[in-house]
């Protein structure tokens, strides 16, 4: 799951004038022979977010090049610069006669309900929205999701050791993008594990209601801290990278997420890594296999769908094996019902 700087450089190049004013690959769409021996193509359409987050969207398009690379599909990706090109945006793949069209984010939850039931003999999957919850539940709608909670529990739960083992008050912060049901169990699962750890710790949280302004994130995180915040978790794609520059300005922890983030620098704590590659690449697979079936799939620490990224080496091992424990107790479920909701 580590992801270099390198690759995040080469998506940056890759973006062009797209399908309803979007952005989409450079890259020529190419048709290959498939592990199966179909000749399949997959359209990846990103949220605003971009493929340079450096998290969410880069996640889902590794997952595309692996497939391009082990499986020989042919790929194009649109990238919106708004919401209102998701639907354009999915349309045109379900047009040009794509195999699979995948959808990332939750905020693309209504647009490719409406694709879906107008293009009934195409295939489509969407990362973090349950198929069974869409207003249409379209039978050729794949549903990738994801148990958040129990990342979130885990660098929770070391956030709350961090800070019952360091003077001053217990207090940690979490900065979300948009009160979304993904994000909302991230931040759930944060809060119960750092109670867990610290039953005394005092935990804020708050929302940018933004993916891509880094100020604005960067702006709740310092308020955060100023009330005696030393970690912050953030939740919100390329502007929790803002929260988590305010967390190495201001010499205190930073938790990144979706990938692992250590790469930013000492000041991260941990990661709450969610493999949404590895939730593209199966979902392709299944359509290279004839396997493809509308529902939803479930990604969690079991099945290696969600981990702890890299923990920084100025971490206690005592605290390390801590987390490593309360991971083998969800995995076996000694640890269950994670809170999945805030109030």
């Amino acid at each position: 799951m580590n992801r270099s700087l390198a690759l995040l450089g080469v998506l940056v190049l890759l973006v062009a004038a797209g399908c309803g004013g979007g952005k989409k690959s450079t890259a020529n769409t190419t048709t290959s022979g498939s592990s199966s021996g179909k000749k399949i193509k997959v359209g990846l359409v990103t949220d605003v977010g971009g493929l340079n987050d450096r998290g969410f969207n880069h996640l889902s398009y590794v997952g595309l090049l692996r497939a391009q690379r082990e499986l020989g599909v042919g790929q194009r990706v649109y990238q919106a610069k708004s919401s209102q090109e998701y639907l354009p945006n999915l349309s045109a793949f379900a047009r040009g006669g794509y195999d699979l069209t995948i959808g990332v984010g939750f905020t693309e939850a209504d647009a490719i309900d409406a694709v879906a039931t107008n293009f009934p003999a195409s295939k489509f999957a969407v990362v973090d929205v349950s198929q069974t919850e869409e207003k249409h539940k379209p039978a050729n709608l794949l549903g990738l999701l994801f148990k958040e909670q129990e990342t979130g529990y885990l660098v929770g739960y070391l956030a709350g050791l961090e800070e019952k083992r360091l003077p001053g008050k217990d207090i940690i912060g979490s900065v979300g993008g948009q009160k979304q049901p993904p994000v909302d169990r991230f931040i759930a699962g944060y809060q119960a594990g750092a109670r867990a750890a610290d039953p005394g710790i005092t935990t804020l949280n708050a929302y940018s209601e933004d993916w891509n302004d880094q100020a604005k994130c960067k702006q709740i995180a310092l308020n955060q801290i100023e009330q005696g915040a030393g970690v912050i978790f953030q939740v919100a794609s390329g502007c929790g990278l803002g929260a988590l520059d305010a967390a190495k300005e201001q010499n205190v922890w930073g938790i990144g997420v979706d990938a692992d983030q250590s790469f930013l620098g000492p000041h991260i704590l941990t990661s709450a890594v969610k493999r949404v590659d590895t939730a593209v690449f199966d979902a392709i697979k299944l359509v290279a296999d004839g396997k493809f079936k509308g529902g939803n799939i479930v990604f969690g620490l079991k099945d290696n769908g969600v981990a702890v990224g890299k923990i920084s080496p100025k971490v206690p091992k005592s605290e390390v094996a801590k987390v490593m424990q309360i991971r083998a107790d969800i995995i076996s479920g000694k640890i269950k019902n994670i809170p999945t909701t805030l109030k």
